[in-house]
């Protein structure tokens, strides 16, 4: 997606289109996975351009505020940050840290009914643990 692009999408989704929006979104779109906001701060750096690790952050928030990036968690204190295509889940392996997606049965927000008494849920993220099929098969 070119950078025209990316900004109109930024736009669209209700937010300016700034260089940083537009410079973070379009690394996560090219770099996939899943990446802590350190990791997207390198990859900023790698790209030639500087940015306070802050911004970074504050950026981030942006884009998962309007659903174009999703935050999860992938255990304590740490945050990945992906490219909001479809709502799914996570599965994270206790031995190597890998990340998987895990679909979503619905494929939207919430994905799940909570039973909480005047609460309105408008997210539900399941984070699945255990050992990934290569650390299983591992002597």
């Amino acid at each position: 997606m070119s950078a025209a692009e990316t900004a109109q999408v930024i736009r669209d989704a209700g937010l300016r289109a700034t260089k940083p929006r537009v410079l973070i979104y379009g690394i996560l779109q090219e770099t996939g996975g899943h990446r802590t906001a350190d990791e997207v701060t390198g990859l900023v750096l790698e790209s030639g351009r500087r940015l306070p690790r802050a911004s970074v952050y504050n950026v981030l928030d942006d884009l998962s505020r309007v659903d174009l990036v999703m935050r999860a968690d992938r255990g304590p204190g740490t945050a990945i940050y992906e490219v909001a295509d479809t709502w799914h889940h996570h599965f994270v392996c206790r031995t190597c840290g890998d990340v998987t997606d895990v679909p979503c049965v619905i494929g939207s927000k919430p994905c799940l009914d909570a039973d909480v008494p005047g609460a309105v849920v408008d997210e539900a993220q399941i984070i699945f643990r255990g050992t990934c099929a290569s650390c299983a098969d591992s002597p």
